[in-house]
């Protein structure tokens, strides 16, 4: 099902869940999850879980959404930010975003995914996006800095290039560990270095090296 009273539902459950920002629940409500997902599973498109996407990638829970979303917002509170995203994946997460700060720069390295995604994104009137294919580790330099940074694919430690692009005062949320075992990691730099802070548990795909443009 993918009518209003569903998405309702989604909200409410993040509400629950501890989700407090008006800005981003509305983003939750009014971005049609259903059409970022197979059709075969548009049924379970506001349940609050991670479904495939293909190429071996998931769409995230909305509640790991939500929450990355928030906390970003809470750090860089201007309309007029500049968000990188790496893995920009099906746009789903992209989207939340777009709405709610100025520019979204987004990096996928899997060509095939982020060419349906581009399409899927125009159709929807998305414009403030940049996007690009390539390995996200090395981030997006002829546009840093950057106010914050999303990471939707969990590293085995932070990315130099990353931290090396995030503004000063800037926040970078990422998932950090090995397979089945990810901390959500919110990380601040403050006069040059970078405060690390575990927020939750989380299970990411992993951060790859590489591009696939097959």
């Amino acid at each position: 099902m993918t009518s209003l009273r569903t998405r309702e539902r989604l909200v409410q459950r993040l509400v629950e869940q501890g989700i407090q920002q008006i800005a981003v629940l509305e983003a939750i409500r009014t971005t049609p999850r259903h059409l970022f997902i197979d059709e075969a599973l548009s049924h379970r498109a506001y349940e609050d879980v991670s479904l495939p996407i293909g190429f071996d990638q998931t769409i995230s829970q909305p509640f790991v959404v939500a929450r990355m979303t928030e906390i970003i917002l809470s750090a860089v509170p201007d309309e007029k930010a500049s968000v990188l995203e790496i893995g920009t994946g099906c746009g789903y997460q992209t989207a939340i975003l777009a709405q709610l700060v100025s520019r979204v720069y987004s990096i996928e390295r899997i060509n095939p995914l982020l060419q349906k995604t581009k399409e899927r994104l125009l159709k929807l009137g998305v414009t403030n996006i940049h996007l690009k294919c390539a390995d996200g580790r090395y981030g997006w330099p002829q546009h840093a800095p950057f106010d914050a940074i999303i990471t939707t694919a969990a590293a085995s430690e932070l990315p130099p290039a990353l931290i090396e692009q995030l503004a000063e005062g800037g926040v970078m949320v990422i998932p950090v560990g090995e397979p089945r075992r990810q901390e959500l990691q919110v990380c601040r730099k403050v006069n040059g270095k970078i405060e690390v802070e575990n927020v939750l548990p989380v299970v990411f795909v992993p951060l790859l090296e590489g591009v696939e443009r097959w």
